[in-house]
């Protein structure tokens, strides 16, 4: 088993948790009189390399072919659930979504993050069930198609300002080399972001918690809202409109 598999694992369940704040039900558009982000202005409320520093470089991009299982994972019956239905559960087209994934020199640091925009109450539906998958799970496994296997403690912690947004970080190891990450789920109104933080021989919670604010106060910028807001961001362009920030 190679080592960037199982940090490969935790990107796609990071993933699968943007995936299912933003599809829980497919059919999901705007009600009446409620404007949503379009999907290129939530592209430019992500992080970018020049938000991170030098080091960092964008990753290209892909969706999983319809019959690929990046990782079996089990334990934690609700999260479980929830990564286990990628790779086929992607928003549909109707539904806005950006994501991004940097990567630090050798892939190491990682760090994703996913927005995804819907109604209110499908927003508070979704974000509700994660919240929830996070907050019972203590220990998961992600597998291989090798067989091979490595499992995470999982503890709940703060990554941001905000004690409500839900996080959690994940250690574990694999041939004696310490596995860290840190994934953290925030709502802007609308809009809600995963953010995915992973590393290894490394244990620290820092950097993972100064990219977080750093995602945080960008969306918030950009978009015209607050973190944990149920109110729609206020910076969403008429189709056709440029949103000009100052």
């Amino acid at each position: 088993m190679s080592l960037p598999r199982p940090l490969h694992a935790l990107t796609a369940a990071a993933v699968a948790a943007a995936v299912t704040l933003g599809t829980t039900g497919l059919a999901a558009a705007a009600t009446p009189g409620q404007d949503l982000p379009a999907a290129d202005q939530l592209k430019t409320a992500l992080l970018t390399v020049d938000d991170l520093g030098p080091g960092y470089t964008e990753a290209p991009t892909s969706s999983p072919a319809p019959d690929e299982n990046p990782a079996p994972v089990s334990g934690c019956d609700t999260l479980s659930a929830l990564i286990n239905q990628h790779p086929n559960a992607f928003p549909a087209p109707a539904i806005p979504h950006a994501e991004v994934e940097l990567d630090g020199q050798d892939g190491n640091p990682m760090v994703t993050e996913n927005l995804t925009a819907e109604d209110l109450g499908t927003v508070t539906a979704d974000f509700n069930t994660a919240t929830d998958a996070f907050r019972t799970c203590h220990q998961i496994t992600f597998g291989s198609d090798t067989g091979d296997s490595v499992t995470f403690d999982v503890t709940p912690i703060t990554l941001g300002d905000r004690p409500d947004a839900p996080a959690v970080r994940l250690d574990g190891t694999l041939a004696g080399i310490q596995l860290n990450a840190c994934i953290g789920i925030e709502r802007f109104g609308t809009v809600a972001m995963v953010f995915g933080f992973f590393q290894r021989d490394g244990s620290s919670s820092q950097l993972a918690s100064q990219q977080y604010r750093t995602a945080v106060a960008k969306v918030e910028h950009t978009l015209g809202t607050t973190a944990g807001s149920t109110t729609p961001p206020t910076a969403v362009a008429p189709q056709g409109t440029a949103v000009v920030l100052r």
